[in-house]
């Protein structure tokens, strides 16, 4: 059967931050902060997730480490807007030119057929709030799947396995994680987003077997 997927997340300090990624057979999380020797050792890691409030400054001074680990086949969450360079080929850009009331999300190009995993919609209000999930946009490379575009055609979510040997899955600062416990009161958006990620973990290679 295939043993748990080997994920390492980069801590943004952000209290309850730890309660949002709940370890289970399919999965397994360490911890790196960010501090003055941040140097993260990436390998033996199957997933390299960046949360939503990383220190972007940080990921760029190790976009060397982060290169060669997708280099060798290595999948990358960020979730993190701000970032430039260090993610490859990719750039976010911040835009607040559209009124964020008129803001709505869908699903624009769907390789991988996550759509059918979650409701794109649900992302469009938190309680009664929209355009709360995304914070710009990314230009992606020339080889990035738009998952995910607002309602002007601006992508939010990319998804690329093509710029190197592994895959990049990267929102606009749109979070991701077990914001939803599965309780009756949760609101519509805490599914959607826990849903999305579950739909994101599917693509990471499940290769390694134990007898």
């Amino acid at each position: 059967m295939p043993v748990p997927i080997q994920a390492l997340i980069i801590s943004n300090g952000i209290e309850g931050l730890t309660s949002l990624y709940q370890p289970n057979e399919n999965i397994h999380y360490d911890w790196v902060e960010v501090g003055p020797h941040f140097d993260p050792d990436l390998a033996g890691y199957d997933l390299l997730i960046v949360p939503n409030g990383a220190d972007h400054l940080a990921m760029y001074r190790i976009r060397g480490q982060v290169r060669a680990f997708l280099d060798a086949g290595g999948v990358l969450f960020c979730f993190d807007g701000w970032f430039t360079d260090w993610v490859p080929g990719h750039r976010w850009l911040m835009d607040n030119s559209q009124k964020s009331i008129d803001v709505r999300y869908k699903v624009k190009d769907d390789p991988f057929q996550l759509a059918a995993r979650f409701r794109a919609e649900d992302l469009n209000f938190s309680h009664g709030i929209s355009g709360w999930w995304a914070c710009g946009y990314i230009e992606p490379s020339a080889h990035g799947h738009v998952f995910l575009e607002d309602t002007w055609g601006r992508p939010l979510v990319v998804i690329d396995d093509t710029t190197t040997n592994g895959l990049m899955v990267l929102t606009a600062s749109g979070p991701a994680a077990d914001f939803s416990y599965a309780t009756t009161d949760d609101d519509a958006a805490d599914r959607a987003m826990t849903e999305l990620y579950h739909a994101f973990l599917t693509l990471v290679p499940r290769s390694k077997t134990t007898a």
